[in-house]
This record gives C-alpha cells, structure tokens and sequence, in this order.
C-alpha cells in the first residue's frame, strides 16, 4: 500500500474507531489496515494509536497527524473533484455539521431525503454547539448561526432568525413581565454554556452592559434549557427555531421584544475548493433550497396563539 493510501486508511481508521470497519469503508482487510498504520508509525518514529483487546484511540501525536491527514486527504480530493466534478454525479462520503438542536430538526431530515436522491453518496452527520473546524477537522459543509468571521470558507446566506427572551406563563403569573433588560435582575433565569466559550450573555439589544438574570439551573443543551422554561424555572434566551412550537402553542411566550437586537444571520458554509465536490454542490442547493423556505429564517415562526387570534405580537 503506498503512502497516500496509508494516510487514508489511518484517516478511515481513527474515525471509524476500529480497524474492521475503517478496512471495510477502505475496501481493504483489517490485515491491510493494520499493516498499514504500522508502516506510517515505523516512518514517522511515533505511536499513532493506543491499541487494546476492546478500544482503539488515538495518541496525542496520533491527535495532531489525523488532523493534517484529513486536510491533505481533503485537498487532495477536491483537486481530482476540480477536474473531474463538473461531469460526475455525487458520490462518496459527505461530511456536514451543525448546531445541535437546529441539526436534528431540520438538517437530518433534509439530509436522509439527499441520500435517498443520491444513492452513491454517503453520509456522516455531526451535530454540536461548539464551531467545527471544516478542514482540520474533515467536513464539507456546515450551518451556522451567528455572525460569520473573516475567513477562507464561502457562505452563502439562508436568512436571519430573531433573537428572544421566553418564559412560561405561570413563570410571568408569578415573578411578573420584565419590561426592560434592567428588570432581568430581578428574574430567575436558565442559564447556557458553549463548550469552549463559556456563558452565553444577556446583552440586550442596543445596551452596552448585560443585565443578568440569577441564573439557579445552568445547562449545555438547548433542548434542556427550552424544557426547564416551559417547567417555569425562569426566562431563557433563544434563538427562535428552539422553541417555535412552545410559543405557538402558549407553553412559552416571548418577552422584552422592544429590546431584540438584530437578527442572527444563517449561512451554509463550505470551504471553497469543496464546491468542485458534485456531492458538496448538489447538497447545498439541496439544503439551501428547503431552509430558505423556513419560517424561522424569514423573522416569522414565533406567532402565539394570542397573536393569532388578536391580530397583533405579544407583550
């Protein structure tokens, strides 16, 4: 096996968690695989994997080469798509990310309707909180909101979605409407953290300074968070796709809406020479076609039921 087939393998392997199904997704045995890896351990004068009778991972230097493997691997194969996309059909692996609750909702859904258009494709899905590095890290696409950095990846823009402070009924009975972003102290609130970026803000619209609830329950999962408002455990931030069926149905009622700041802009984002991937093009006019169409994208979706029969938003 020469040595850009041993990257592969290596690459397939340490995903996979196993030498049998990394060979398998290699097309090779688990034999060749693990010749292989030994071959780049003996060349490199380094221990790539832990290997054990039940587990396989990876070293810390294993750590840091599956990262330039997958970008090597990465570029090497949207060269070969640059020349030969413009003319195949999609196939082989596509790797997408996005944030955790908008990526079961709506990413899964349309991503299982593509493979079923695209039989030679395959996929892997994953979805998290955290922002994915695309090429260190192997992906072909991801969804993102928030405000998009300076960088070499395209976007292209999906829409916007608000921005909002909810609490249950029963929560606003009891503690009282917050009519400013100064009366946040004086509420209970459901705090959020971000792996690797710690709490989210309360930072209100234009104002300089946040104004923090006390925050009694801190979660990491915005399912949780949304759950834990509706149970009236205090106010929640969220983006509007969270807990678009909670407002719509009256568990949650949105808040201080003279106080949202400015819509938080979508985008699919891609590095630019995965565009030359058919599998990568056809996705994203795939997804960008359904997403665009979502309520949550266009500023609406958080219609309650008092809205709708009054004709007018809630306080």
């Amino acid at each position: 096996m020469d040595h850009l087939q041993c990257l592969r393998t290596f690459v397939a392997v340490a995903e996979a968690g196993s030498f049998v199904r990394g060979a398998q997704q290699r097309e090779v045995s688990a034999a060749a695989a693990t010749r292989a890896i030994a071959a780049l351990e003996k060349r490199l004068g380094a221990v790539l994997l832990h290997r054990t009778t039940r587990s396989l991972r990876l070293t810390e230097q294993g750590e840091a080469f599956l990262a330039d493997c997958r970008r090597i691997v990465a570029e090497l194969d949207a060269a070969e798509a640059a020349i030969t996309g413009a003319r195949s059909q999609p196939s082989g692996l596509l790797s997408v990310t996005a944030p955790a609750l908008f990526g079961s909702r709506h990413v899964a859904p349309l991503l299982i309707e593509f493979l079923g258009h695209h039989p030679l494709v395959q996929a892997r899905a994953f979805f998290t909180n955290r922002v994915v590095h695309l090429i260190d890290e192997g992906f072909d696409v991801a969804l993102r909101i928030s405000h998009l950095p300076d960088s070499g990846l395209t976007a292209l823009p999906l829409g916007a979605m608000r921005a909002v402070v909810v609490a249950s009924p029963a929560y606003l009975k009891r503690h009282g409407v917050p009519r400013t972003p100064a009366d946040l102290a004086r509420h209970q609130g459901i705090g959020f953290t971000i792996e690797d970026q710690g709490r989210s803000s309360w930072r209100l619209g234009r104002a300089r300074t946040a104004t923090a609830p006390q925050e009694r329950l801190v979660v990491n999962a915005n399912d949780v968070k949304v759950a834990a408002a509706v149970a009236g455990e205090g106010l929640a931030r969220a983006l509007a796709y969270q807990v678009t069926d909670e407002v719509q149905d009256g568990r949650l009622r949105v808040v201080l809406q003279e106080h949202e700041g400015p819509p938080v802009p979508v985008h699919l984002v891609y590095p630019a020479g995965r565009a030359a991937a058919a599998k990568v093009r056809a996705f994203v006019q795939f997804a960008a076609e359904r997403l665009q169409a979502l309520p949550v994208l266009q500023g609406g979706g958080l219609e309650g039921p008092r809205a709708k029969s009054k004709g007018r938003g809630q306080e």
